[in-house]
């Protein structure tokens, strides 16, 4: 399997302390409908993990991700598609960024959560809690 195999990409952006998390639109069609989700999607076609990363960022949330503020990438199975990769990162931006985010056309708010929080919600999207505590036990390891 090599890097064009892959469904799609989300980050766990830090804007300082506290995650940019987005609740999904309350869809029936759509998975994980009204949970809270880290910026990212589905991929275009011809497009690497990066592209479809720093894209989807600025369509979701306004922001340009420099490939220089990603700290942590892992390529993970899908829960959904277990013949498909996904791509999950950490990256770290400056607080004063909070003003500049924009909601796009996808999903019904954003708003900022530290870690703990993110993990003690109830509705988030499944995937995630997993990838973002493999990453939290490696920075204390």
């Amino acid at each position: 399997m090599d890097d064009t195999e892959f469904l799609g990409a989300h980050v766990a952006l830090f804007l300082g302390d506290a995650l940019v998390v987005i609740l999904r639109d309350d869809f029936a069609h759509i998975s994980s409908p009204n949970c809270w989700d880290f910026p990212g999607g589905m991929r275009d076609a011809g497009e690497t993990p990066l592209q479809t990363l720093t894209r989807e960022v600025r369509e979701e949330v306004g922001l340009d991700l420099p490939e220089n503020a990603i700290c942590h990438a892992v390529r993970y199975r899908s829960l959904n598609q277990p013949d498909y990769m996904n791509w999950f990162y950490v990256a770290r931006l400056d607080a004063k960024l909070i003003d500049q985010v924009v909601l796009g056309d996808e999903g019904q708010r954003w708003m900022m959560m530290t870690p703990d929080v993110f993990l003690n919600t109830p509705n988030v999207v499944p995937s995630f809690p997993p990838q973002l505590i493999a990453w939290m036990d490696q920075q204390t390891a």
